[in-house]
């Protein structure tokens, strides 16, 4: 396809099939043939109708330049995330939307900048210093629960699922109690398009099945949202939620839909990315006993693993946006109104940045990976994610003397927030 600007047939097939992202050696293989023919290239359905036409972007610095220009590229109005136009008309008509959702994901400014300011501070290093000790006893917990579920186990279900979910729910105010809900809502917004995730049992789904489930957990997450705002506001606490139900912009209280969307991008968000990051550095670690034993022997190493974790995995896929105006990208004519794909999986394993991109290497610098975007819309919670994770690997490397792969490990089957699903490993205790 060398010289060609637009993408169709098998390849375009690829780029938006939740399978393929599932079969992550594959998905290299085709970002790798597509970046090195045409870094920004034209993907047209093979169907009419079934989605508007988007500009693919597989390299590194065009995904940076597309982050950092928020003037030029804006998140409205269309949907932030790739959809089937069946799933926009669907969106419109529930919610007078394009999109389920109204999050800090989604906003442009001026909103956006005074919507993340409202929680900003709560999650800088200097506060999340006073969580540490919480997030410390949680990983212990999690250790423990590891250690009795051994010497066999899912990683992904006893330690990578539940640990980062308990720590934000934490954080929100939200009772233990309600975890597995959270979980299954959060594993239905994000994994609808996976059988296992979505809890239907369904291989193949069809694009309306997968809305009206996404839609069904919206929903359910709008109402225990509000009634939990309603509490923090008749009794406010110092947690997060506190923060959101009380908030002020621009002297008025947030709107109902958009209050819910914070709730919402901060509950799911906030573990379902550390979840699969924190699975992929623990297959990484298995995968490489030289690795385990050096990073056991020197804890300096660890920042480098956790850093290289969210790189390899980049748990969020892809983001969408809008061209403001014509411009040129990597050599394209973008004209005004035409819809881009940001795709981090490509991105973040462009060679040109990240010398041999699929060996994971703890001792990878510079590693200025695109997995939390840039910009305006950096991840708001990245600092938490990497203390997180530092805290939790510290715990396993002080009470599990080995640990090895016991089968096949499987990945989501999802387009946008992915990661391993199953992680069988067979661990030794101290």
């Amino acid at each position: 396809m060398s010289g060609d600007t637009v993408l169709s047939g098998d390849l375009a097939r690829a780029v938006i099939d939740p399978h393929a992202y599932a079969e992550w050696n594959g998905l290299l293989d085709t970002f790798d043939h597509i970046r090195a023919a045409t870094p920004v290239v034209k993907v047209q359905p093979d169907m009419p109708g079934l989605f508007d036409p988007f500009w693919l972007v597989t390299s590194y610095d065009d995904v940076m330049r597309i982050s950092k220009d928020n003037a030029t590229f804006l998140n409205n109005p269309r949907p932030v995330v790739f959809s089937f136009n069946q799933a926009i008309e669907f969106s419109r008509a529930a919610t007078g939307s394009n999109m389920l959702v109204d999050s800090l994901v989604v906003f442009d400014a001026p909103i956006h900048p005074k919507y993340r300011k409202l929680t900003q501070d709560w999650f800088m290093p200097r506060n999340l210093g006073r969580i540490e000790a919480e997030i410390r006893n949680l990983a212990q917990q999690t250790i423990d629960r590891m250690i009795a579920a051994g010497p066999e186990l899912d990683f992904v279900k006893e330690v990578a699922g539940p640990y980062p979910l308990r720590v934000v729910m934490q954080i929100l105010g939200v009772p233990e109690t309600d975890e597995p809900r959270m979980q299954m809502l959060t594993q239905q917004l994000f994994g609808g398009q996976d059988k296992d995730l979505s809890g239907t049992g369904l291989d193949q789904m069809t694009p309306e099945q997968v809305v009206q489930l996404v839609a069904g957990a919206v929903k359910s997450f709008e109402d225990y949202f509000a009634a939990l705002a309603e509490e923090r506001r008749a009794n406010p606490t110092e947690d997060v939620a506190s923060v959101i139900a009380n908030a002020l912009v621009d002297g008025q209280p947030l709107p109902p839909r958009d209050m819910a969307g914070y709730y919402i991008i901060v509950a799911t968000a906030g573990h379902d990315t550390t979840s699969a990051s924190t699975a992929g550095a623990m297959q990484a670690l298995a995968s490489d006993p030289e690795q385990w034993a050096r990073v056991k022997a020197d804890r300096s190493l660890l920042p480098g693993i956790v850093e290289e974790a969210i790189r390899w995995t980049s748990p969020v896929q892809h983001f969408m946006r809008t061209a403001a105006h014509d411009v040129e990208l990597g050599g394209q004519q973008v004209k005004a109104g035409d819809w881009l794909m940001m795709n981090y999986v490509a991105a973040n394993h462009d060679p040109a940045q990240f010398p041999d991109p699929r060996r994971f290497d703890a001792a990878r610098s510079p590693n200025r990976h695109l997995a939390f975007g840039a910009g305006a819309h950096q991840c708001l919670g990245l600092h938490l994610a990497r203390l997180e994770m530092r805290i939790l690997f510290e715990a396993v490397l002080d009470r599990i003397d080995a640990v090895e792969l016991s089968g096949k490990a499987k990945r989501a089957t999802s387009t946008f927030v992915g990661g391993l699903k199953t992680l069988p490993l067979k661990m030794t205790p101290a």
